[in-house]
């Protein structure tokens, strides 16, 4: 299988994009009254999305609230996703949007079901249990873990701008996952795009750990802006989720390529 962050870097090469589009199936995206088991609606909506937007992605994120709504048919239709994208895109990784954490065995059971049952690549967590509730994850070298740290809803600075010891309570948590957590290099953080300063803090503080970066656009956040505080020496470090501005377009080809060129465009005139 390789390393996530090997596998991120060789498809960021091969597509020469940072886009990742959410496979998000809202209830207004996808039959919501209809039975599952009618020709599998969610499976056929992700199939779509994916056969229409695979050439200009360097990810896909499915979040699974969407699938765990629909109970055991709706998880059924996820693993039918990640097989189908085994089978057909096997170098294209695949972020769990689960934003998972809990103690113990019950956080092994986590890690088991996201990592051994659906097959993600990386998937997104809280850190707000602290280390022993996340190394069930970070023990997995191979896979990708996506700490949440600066988030863009309206509701984050409820908790994440207190500050703790001399500094923000989300840049302690940025500092802890670079100077503790990441001993197996598979760390990355979830940075808000709505808050292009603090983007640019956090890399500074991280160095060249890679973000993954919601916000773009309904949301507010503006892509240039990301681009010029979050990109690392190299051009890259960023991943640019996009999903309801690629999936709600009736040309989604067109959509994410057009965000793909945006994203580049920006990268050179950096």
């Amino acid at each position: 299988m390789g390393k996530f962050s090997e596998r991120l870097s060789a498809r960021m090469e091969e597509s020469g994009s940072l886009l990742c589009v959410g496979l998000d199936p809202a209830p207004d995206l996808v039959f919501e009254d209809e039975p599952v088991g009618a020709g599998d609606p969610l499976f056929e909506w992700g199939r779509q999305v994916i056969s229409q937007t695979h050439r200009f992605v360097c990810a896909f994120k499915p979040n699974l609230a969407f699938y765990e709504a629909r109970g055991s048919g709706g998880i059924a239709s996820l693993e039918r996703i990640m097989e189908y994208l085994g089978s057909e895109h096997p170098g294209i990784p695949v972020i769990g949007d689960a934003k998972r954490a809990d103690i113990g065995t019950t956080s092994e059971a986590y890690a088991r079901f996201l990592f051994d049952r659906l097959g993600f690549d990386a998937v997104t967590l809280s850190p707000w249990l602290g280390r022993d509730a996340l190394q069930p994850f970070l023990d997995r070298g191979e896979r990708g873990c996506v700490i949440l740290c600066r988030t863009s809803n309206p509701g984050a600075d409820d908790l994440q701008t207190l500050e703790v010891g001399g500094e923000l309570l989300w840049q302690r948590v940025a500092r802890m996952v670079a100077e503790e957590w990441n001993s197996l290099g598979n760390c990355l953080l979830v940075m808000g795009a709505t808050r292009p300063e603090d983007l640019r803090t956090a890399r500074e503080l991280v160095g060249d750990m890679t973000f993954l970066v919601p916000g773009v656009g309904p949301q507010g956040g503006r892509l240039e802006e990301v681009l010029e505080a979050g990109l690392n020496p190299d051009g890259r470090g960023l991943i640019i989720n996009s999903s309801r501005g690629v999936t709600t377009s009736s040309d989604m080809a067109g959509a994410a390529s057009q965000m793909a060129a945006a994203i580049n465009t920006a990268r050179r005139i950096r």
